[in-house]
This record gives structure tokens, C-alpha cells and sequence, in this order.
């Protein structure tokens, strides 16, 4: 896919009760890597220029007003 972001390892069991929901119903359990999943999900929306809808981006607020304000950066999908 171009960005090292794209695919992260995880177990079976969090992956099935991740299933296909979006941060709007689900968030890793593990608070401390909320702030790097939803900026993953940030950047791959962004990459491809897909849209969020409104539940989806409240719990994406929520989250990033706890992190660190840090820039990154995202390459467009081609």
C-alpha cells in the first residue's frame, strides 16, 4: 500500500472484536495507543480521501484532545 502504517499485527481476538467498525464503536483497549490508532486512521482517510461521518469523527476528537500535538505526514494514494 505504500506506508508502513497500513498493516499492523495484532491477535486473532483483537482483530475479530475490532471486525469492521470505526473509531466511532471501537478503540484498541490498551488507552496508551489510542492516540497512534486514531492518527493512523487519520492518515489513511486522508490518503485516500475518504470521508468520516459524524460518530466517527467525535470519537475521533475525544482521543485527539488527550495526545501530544505532533505533525504528520501523509503521502496521497495514488
Amino acid at each position: 500500500m505504500g506506508d508502513a502504517r497500513d498493516l499492523i499485527a495484532v491477535s486473532a481476538t483483537s482483530n475479530r472484536s475490532k471486525s469492521d467498525q470505526d473509531p466511532g464503536t471501537w478503540l484498541p483497549i490498551a488507552v496508551g495507543y489510542q492516540c497512534t490508532y486514531v492518527t493512523v486512521w487519520v492518515a489513511d482517510k486522508t490518503r485516500w480521501g475518504l470521508s468520516i461521518d459524524a460518530t466517527e469523527q467525535a470519537a475521533l476528537e475525544e482521543v485527539l484532545d488527550g495526545c501530544p500535538n505532533i505533525p504528520i505526514s501523509v503521502t496521497l494514494g495514488r
